[in-house]
């Protein structure tokens, strides 16, 4: 799969892309690593829809894309089962229940954002944005504030998905567990 040829885009003055191509297979778990500010979800972003860039071109349309951000966007009066209830269509509110296995936050159920821990929180954003339907799942730092031994467990749940997945990690032990992993360094952003 080409997922996005020859994309520029600058902030002003500054180039975050500049004639970027990034190939992504279609199976699996694609990592991409790199310094703070590079360009990492600058691209998510573009991927996303969310950004346009100045020039070239995305194989995706945003419709068929689930991003996960970086801050979780919690609704503090909504439930952790309601916050998956809420995206998926009421003919799938059984899926809920996978997803939280999947995440593991079975338990949880009742449970409202305030009384989550932050591990939990992004588990939870986490599993929101999996009950997306998507031809391809972006994933910003999704293991931020979760215990290592657990976001292992879920990332290998995560290979099982049927549309591939691009994360960003700073996390050794995420990086040598996924697929593939692209090493990047910018701005503007450019392949290592």
């Amino acid at each position: 799969m080409i997922l996005c040829e020859s994309l520029t885009l600058s902030f002003g003055q500054k180039a975050v892309l500049d004639r970027f191509t990034l190939h992504v297979p279609d199976t699996g778990i694609t990592a991409l690593m790199g310094p703070s500010g590079c360009g990492k979800t600058t691209l998510l972003r573009v991927l996303a829809g969310l950004e346009r860039p100045h020039s070239g071109a995305v194989s995706l349309s945003s419709r068929e894309t689930a991003i996960l951000f970086q801050d979780d966007r919690l609704l503090p009066w909504r439930t952790v089962e309601q916050h998956l209830t809420d995206v998926l269509p009421k003919e799938e509110w059984g899926r809920a229940s996978d997803l939280l296995a999947l995440v593991e936050l079975v338990g949880e159920e009742k449970t409202r954002p305030a009384a989550l821990s932050g591990g939990m929180g992004r588990r939870l954003a986490l599993a929101r944005c999996l009950a997306l339907p998507a031809r391809l799942y972006l994933l910003d730092e999704p293991f931020a504030g979760v215990d290592l031994p657990r976001a292992l467990r879920i990332l290998e749940r995560l290979k099982a998905l049927p549309a591939p997945v691009l994360l960003v990690s700073h996390e050794p032990a995420i990086l040598a567990a996924a697929n593939r992993v692209i090493d990047l360094d910018g701005p503007p952003l450019t392949l290592l």
